[in-house]
Formats: C-alpha cells, sequence, structure tokens
C-alpha cells in the first residue's frame, strides 16, 4: 500500500516523477453489508470515484505530504468526490476528532502541518469523466489548471472515439486561454513525466 513510509513514495519523489492512482474495485464489492455483490454496475459508477476518494484521504492523514511535500500523484476521475464535497473536506475535517471517541484523531489533526483540505489541493487530477461539464469544472476550481492532466485512461471508451471526443468538447467550451488548455492537453503531462520541452524546470 502507499502510504507515507512506503519506498515506492520515497522513490517517486526522489525521481520527482509521478504516481497514478486508480481504482480498484470490481461486482464482488456489495453495495450493502447485508448482499453479496454489487448490483446494477454500481460498483464502477460509483464505486470507483468512492475508492479514489478514500485513497486520497488515507495518503492525506498518514502524512504523506508532510514527509514528502514535493510528491506528484494523478488521481483519476478528477480526484474522485473530492471537489464536489469540499466542503465537506475543508469545514469538516478541521473538526477531525468531535464526532469520534475511541481514537484520538484530534491529536493526528494537530499534527499535520496544513489544513486537510489544502493536502487534497496537492493532487493531481485527469479529466477522464466521460464529458461531464460540470464537474470538470469543478475540479478545474478546485485543483488549478497546472493540477490537471488530459485523459490518462485513453483508450479505455464505451464507444470509440467518443469518450475523448466528449472530453475536449468540454474542455474547448470552458472559459480558458490557448495556454490554460495547452497544459491541460499536453504540457502539464510533459512535464509530470520529463518528456518534452516542458519537462526542464
Amino acid at each position: 500500500m502507499l502510504h507515507a513510509g512506503s519506498s515506492v513514495a520515497e522513490a517517486a519523489a526522489r525521481r520527482d516523477v509521478g504516481i497514478w492512482l486508480h481504482p480498484t474495485r470490481f461486482a464482488s464489492s456489495p453495495d450493502y453489508l447485508t448482499e453479496e455483490k454489487s448490483h446494477y454496475e454500481i460498483w464502477w459508477t460509483f464505486g470507483w470515484p468512492y475508492d479514489t476518494s478514500v485513497a486520497m484521504a488515507r495518503l492525506v492523514f498518514s502524512g504523506l505530504f508532510d514527509r514528502l511535500p514535493d510528491i506528484k500523484i494523478i488521481t483519476h476521475h478528477m480526484g474522485g468526490m473530492i471537489p464536489y464535497l469540499e466542503g465537506r473536506v475543508g469545514y469538516g475535517w478541521d473538526q477531525l476528532g468531535t464526532r469520534t471517541t475511541d481514537e484520538d484523531y484530534a491529536a493526528l489533526r494537530r499534527s499535520l502541518k496544513k489544513r486537510p483540505v489544502d493536502y487534497f489541493r496537492c493532487f493531481y487530477a485527469d479529466t477522464a469523466l466521460f464529458g461531464a461539464l460540470a464537474g470538470t469544472k469543478c475540479g478545474l476550481d478546485f485543483f488549478g489548471v497546472d493540477h490537471v492532466v488530459f485523459s490518462s485512461d485513453t483508450p479505455f471508451e464505451p464507444e470509440a472515439g467518443l469518450y475523448c471526443r466528449e472530453t475536449i468538447r468540454v474542455i474547448e467550451s470552458l472559459d480558458l486561454t490557448v495556454d490554460e488548455k495547452d497544459r491541460i492537453y499536453q504540457q502539464n503531462a510533459e512535464r509530470l513525466l520529463k518528456i518534452g520541452a516542458t519537462s526542464t524546470p
């Protein structure tokens, strides 16, 4: 598992390369404890964004970003649920420990150098949202243009070309400059992967 003391995380930070984080939930994961499997492909539609968000939270509260402040982790599906739930992630986790009595989460919160929500902004996110306009806007507002990369899940798609076409349509419809769009389409990934002209600091 990737965490603050992970040799993978330490190696990636030392080499200044990104780590792609992708969820892995299957139909065998039930939606309710009383059931044996997930129904209606909920495991995929809601399960993957949820699992992404949980993994991000575990990394934040493990102290990863305090120990390795320059680590670059790219999350799938525009950071899962985090941008949409910014208020709960922000003001809600500012109160970490007030709802729990069997663990000292208040001490954990005090041990962090920043607010939990500020660590979540350290992640990178890709635009793999199947052309969701509102979700793309929300993610860009939360992470910022420099922390968003074009759909890294291509060529996986429900129909040939649909996934990329819809994502491009959404990005082109936003009030972004040519430079901002170029960063999303190309430059940010080149920097993370250390390829092309933009890989040099």
